[in-house]
């Protein structure tokens, strides 16, 4: 079965499915693209079944990732259908935590960018979101790094 990653943010239209995006790319170029599966989702229900922001799919669409998406709300269930669930941001991992079935899935729960918040481009314009892609391209990489040195290897 392949590794399964869910990344979360609040309306799953900005940060999370940028992140899936370039975190897709990067499994593709590193030859895990069959051995790890990367979806999406948002705290909130806001957007549920809209595409990604229009800002959000020309930042994509300029660096050459995909910006095919269906926004949806992430479920308790998602937690036994993923392996690791990431928040971009501190207030998404308590949210998700909340959300955890059990203690040690809550402490499993961590953020996409190890040591800091992906801050919310939605009320920014193209600067902000191109800022959140450089940071959700490094955060990747270190990802897969991290995913890499695992004991159960991807």
């Amino acid at each position: 079965m392949p590794y399964r990653i869910c990344i979360v943010c609040l309306g799953n239209i900005c940060r999370s499915p940028m992140a899936a995006a370039v975190l897709r790319g990067k499994l593709v170029e590193a030859g895990l693209a069959d051995a790890v599966v990367v979806t999406s989702a948002g705290t909130g229900d806001w957007h549920v079944g809209s595409g990604a922001d229009r800002r959000a799919r020309v930042a994509l669409r300029t660096r050459g990732y995909p910006d095919d998406h269906r926004a949806r709300q992430f479920q308790t269930a998602d937690f036994a259908q993923h392996d690791l669930v990431l928040g971009m941001d501190a207030a998404n991992v308590r949210a998700l935590r909340r959300m955890a079935p059990d203690p040690a899935t809550a402490a499993a729960v961590r953020l996409f960018d190890v040591d800091r918040d992906v801050p919310d481009p939605y009320y920014g314009g193209p600067a902000e979101f191109e800022a959140v892609l450089d940071q959700i391209e490094r955060a990747a990489d270190g990802l897969i790094a991290d995913l890499i040195s695992r004991p159960r290897r991807v």
